[in-house]
């Protein structure tokens, strides 16, 4: 049976090639534990310069979790009434616990981690990358936090990235779940370097050859402009208001194409994870860790949330793109509501990042 990580040593450099191609390497707990053995091994051998990320298959790095197991957990949560003590026993818990643990030894690791975020590169496919110190991009990247659209709170240290981005284009884009390319992603600040698809191959080939930085020299280029740049004018003054209502009252008065359809998608969204995440990210904490234990409470109170349950069933498992979102209208979430998924958990529940 093929390894979902294959983890190997070529001149120097390690490589970690996430390999479950049919499912566009979405992670599930194997692929986070080989994942994490290997990086731990590396920092200290002295014989590993350099580690290289990319994803099997000509569709992208990385598409986010298992949904279906997610959704499993959701649904008997929910209908179990369940409180805290439940949700963070649940499978899907205890992923993001390891999940999140990685997300900052990645963050931390001492040696260039080069991330190929080549082709799609969603939810924690971003984890696994764009805490990288080395962030390559390429002409078929499309990134997202996608997750207001099926109940969830952008978490994997996105509301971390998402708050840093200058123009409110963070806000934009953790409250419409928008996709964005390779430009996009290196005019936002969250990848670093633009090499061509048709390059990687042979960039990757001079990562062990030489370094990553001569390699870099001889194969990135200057990226294409970003058009969603180019509109952070309108989106800075629309993203800036208090509440997601206003929001999108601004963005249906600025006129143009791009503006009403940010209205319509956040209208589509869960009005209860839209106030949620809003919060988050007006109110950004100092470090990656402190944002990933505040991220782990409000996945948890997702978890054993009506909406997380219902936003799966509408997108992934019955497709009918209908959900029946409670409340199901944006001003109908109260200021309680969202102070309940910041709420701190129960005493030895909380996340805690330990050190490598």
């Amino acid at each position: 049976m093929n390894q979902p990580v294959v983890v190997s040593q070529e001149g120097g450099v390690g490589r970690l090639i996430l390999n479950r191609p049919k499912a566009i390497n979405a992670l599930n707990d194997e692929m986070v534990d080989l994942m994490s053995a290997a990086l731990r091994k590396w920092r200290e051998d002295e014989a590993v310069k350099a580690v290289v990320l990319s994803g099997a298959g000509e569709r992208g790095l990385c598409a986010g979790g298992d949904i279906v197991s997610i959704h499993r957990d959701a649904k008997a949560l929910v209908e179990a009434g369940a409180g805290d003590a439940e949700a963070t026993a649940c499978p899907s818990a205890v992923f993001w616990r390891e999940e999140y643990q990685l997300n900052s030894e990645i963050a931390k690791f001492p040696k260039p981690y080069v991330a190929l975020m080549d082709g799609i590169v969603m939810g924690g496919g971003v984890g696994v990358s764009a805490h990288a110190n080395t962030r390559v991009v390429t002409d078929r990247t499309r990134l997202a936090m996608p997750e207001t659209g099926i109940g969830f709170v952008p978490d994997v240290g996105g509301t971390h990235l998402l708050s840093q981005i200058p123009d409110r284009l963070g806000v934009y884009l953790g409250l419409t779940a928008a996709s964005i390319n390779g430009a996009d992603a290196i005019a936002l600040g969250i990848a670093d370097h633009y090499v061509p698809a048709a390059d990687l191959d042979a960039f990757v080939k001079a990562v062990s050859a030489t370094t990553v930085d001569e390699a870099l020299a001889t194969y990135a280029q200057k990226p294409p402009a970003s058009d969603l740049y180019a509109q952070r004018d309108w989106i800075n003054e629309a993203f800036a208001a208090d509440s997601v209502a206003e929001i999108v009252r601004r963005c249906e008065s600025v006129g143009t194409e791009a503006a009403e359809k940010a209205a319509a998608t956040l209208r589509a969204k869960s009005p209860t994870t839209l106030a949620v995440t809003l919060r988050a990210l007006r109110n950004p904490l100092p470090t990656l860790d402190e944002a990933l234990a505040r991220e782990y409470r409000v996945s948890v109170r997702c978890v054993r949330s009506h909406d997380m349950a219902e936003g799966i069933r509408a997108q992934v498992i019955d497709k009918d793109r209908n959900p029946s979102w409670s409340p199901a209208e944006i001003g109908d979430v109260t200021e309680a509501d969202v102070d309940a998924f910041f709420a701190p958990l129960p005493e030895g529940l909380e996340l805690t990042i330990v050190n490598p």
